[in-house]
């Protein structure tokens, strides 16, 4: 059996018998895949921001595509939401230790980023 089918019999088996979380990498893709969540994890690092400041930071996201995000990112437990008792309501997020573990990998697929930039100019 090749390496390829060997993969598939293994996933295939894995979804069949036990959860898809036995495997580290599509648990980290499940929670922190798709297009905004990685973007969002990268602009808090290191910070808290509040909602507009997140907004401006990331402009062509929608309020809506933002909010689920957010509330995703939180209930998965990788940020924090404050909301202060003031009118308007403030609110405040800020990545948990466990999303900060991610710093060094955002790091690197961002200066891989940059160097796929320059190589297909």
């Amino acid at each position: 059996m090749n390496v390829n089918n060997n993969l598939l019999a293994t996933n295939e088996k894995t979804e069949d018998s036990e959860s898809i979380y036995s495997c580290p990498v599509m648990t980290a893709i499940d929670v922190i895949g798709g297009k905004w969540k990685v973007i969002i994890l990268y602009q808090l690092r290191g910070k808290t921001l509040r909602f507009g400041e997140l907004k401006k930071a990331i402009p062509k996201i929608t309020q809506k595509t933002l909010t689920q995000q957010l509330r995703a990112l939180e209930e998965d437990k990788l940020l924090t939401r404050k909301v202060y008792a003031e009118i308007p309501p403030r609110v405040e997020y800020r990545t948990t230790e466990l999303a900060d573990k991610l710093n060094p990998a955002l790091e690197l697929l961002c200066g891989w980023g940059g160097e796929y930039q320059k190589a297909h100019q």
